[in-house]
């Protein structure tokens, strides 16, 4: 019970993560760019209190942590392992390309000098661009969360 219960958590976790991703490229990024550099000074302005960082900070190492207990729960697993092990280095890689690829970009559009609007359109681009990818890695993340819930959920009621 206790398996399944953090295997859920697992695909729900990945899934969450990949929604608000999505989102934050269909609506956020969109509305960034829209009027540089107007558009930018409003999204600072909204971000003042709280961003999506807020959400992520939180939520993406819970999502590695649920993925590295899906390891551990389905390391006899067969299968079911290697789903675990991709999911933990999706999380994972993830967040190496959040800070390493989104962050420089993140800064340049939201604590940069607003006077240097080429490069937060270049930012943006790129920000907006690459964003998709990290989408994708987290998609197959929740896929294979899932594949895990699923395959060792089988396991148990044969």
């Amino acid at each position: 019970m206790i398996r399944t219960t953090l295997l859920a958590l697992s695909a729900a976790t990945a899934a969450g993560i990949l929604f608000v991703n999505v989102y934050n490229s269909v609506i956020d990024a969109n509305n960034w760019g829209a009027s540089l550099p107007d558009s930018i000074t409003t999204a600072r302005q909204y971000f003042a209190v709280a961003n999506p960082g807020n959400f992520f900070r939180i939520v993406s190492p819970l999502n590695q942590a649920l993925a590295l207990a899906a390891v551990i729960l389905c390391w006899k697993h067969g299968r079911a392992r290697y789903f675990a092990l991709g999911s933990l280095a999706l999380a994972v890689s993830a967040d190496v390309l959040t800070f390493g690829y989104f962050y420089p970009r993140l800064d340049v559009m939201f604590t940069g000098p607003i006077e240097y609007v080429e490069n937060i359109r270049v930012a943006w681009q790129q920000w907006a661009t690459m964003n998709w990818l990290r989408s994708a890695m987290c998609g197959v993340n929740t896929v294979f969360a899932f594949t895990i819930l699923v395959t060792t959920s089988k396991n148990l009621a044969a």
